[in-house]
């Protein structure tokens, strides 16, 4: 009997959270059936129990099933403020792979701005604009993350467009539009399934910021950034509102970090 290498543990480990916390998000009442709204003046700050397993916030509401149900705004801010910026970035990126001269300049010095400022200080400013609310944080953070994916396919492009398999293409006849559909624009976004994954946990973690500065999720719907605003100023007297909430933000960052390195050595042939 062997036990399993420690990456192999971290992986299965990881992606049982995931899951975990994906069906959280799709089905909360499969794992917490009870009301995250519904509060008990006469149970504020209770510890964990049989009753209450994580305990109960400051105003008496179930810590474990506010996790449970904040996973979908949480979770779903982030795919959203994802697929904004992987579709931006990746048009921004082919374009400036794919032409020459003027526009590569425009797209490349503009997405040095961009990526000059931090992506959560750059959200922050966005909302601070266009005001706050889940929906403007998800673009907010979609924007900022928009520079990195940019020129991760902008590399990409470029190093297939190179590559020795693409001028063979081009020995054979094939024309310019037959290489860019068939060679060049499928290898370059080939890397973006485990930018993305990483991304996921990237723009939820910078989503449940937004929530706790009180630019995200508003009150008083379950969002785990939200839920550590709540809990902070009780941390003496029920350190288990912000831990688990915390908690919560934590797994799911590192889970989709281990999947992503996981995806990329498996894309690199080294798993």
């Amino acid at each position: 009997f062997r036990l399993p290498r420690a990456a192999t543990f971290a992986r299965a480990a990881s992606l049982a959270i995931f899951v975990l916390l994906l069906l959280s998000a799709a089905w909360p009442s499969l794992l917490a059936p009870g009301d995250p709204l519904a509060a008990n003046r006469a149970q504020i700050l209770q510890p964990p129990s049989l009753a209450h397993p994580l305990g109960t916030d400051p105003i008496g509401r179930d810590v474990y099933t506010r996790i449970v149900h904040g996973a979908r705004p949480s979770i779903l801010l982030g795919i959203g403020a994802v697929a904004i910026a992987l579709s931006l970035g990746t048009a921004l990126g082919l374009l400036a792979g794919l032409t020459r001269r003027v526009v590569p300049t425009l797209v490349m010095r503009a997405t040095d701005i961009g990526a000059a400022f931090p992506e959560l200080l750059l959200a922050v400013f966005i909302v601070s604009l266009f005001g706050s609310g889940v929906l403007n944080a998800t673009i907010a953070i979609g924007i900022a993350g928009i520079p990195y994916y940019t020129r991760i396919v902008r590399a990409e492009t470029l190093r297939v467009r190179g590559s020795a398999y693409v001028e063979a293409a081009r020995g054979l006849g094939l024309s310019g539009t037959q290489l860019l559909l068939r060679h060049v624009v499928p290898n370059a976004l080939r890397p973006l399934l485990v930018v993305a994954t990483i991304g996921l946990g990237s723009a939820t973690l910078a989503g449940a910021a937004l929530s706790f500065l009180g630019l995200g999720t508003p009150p008083p719907s379950p969002e785990w950034g939200a839920m550590l605003t709540n809990a902070r100023n009780f941390l003496t007297m029920g350190w288990w509102a912000a831990v688990f909430p915390g908690l919560a933000i934590t797994l799911f960052v590192m889970s989709t970090t281990v999947l992503g390195r996981w995806l990329q050595q498996r894309s690199e042939g080294r798993a």
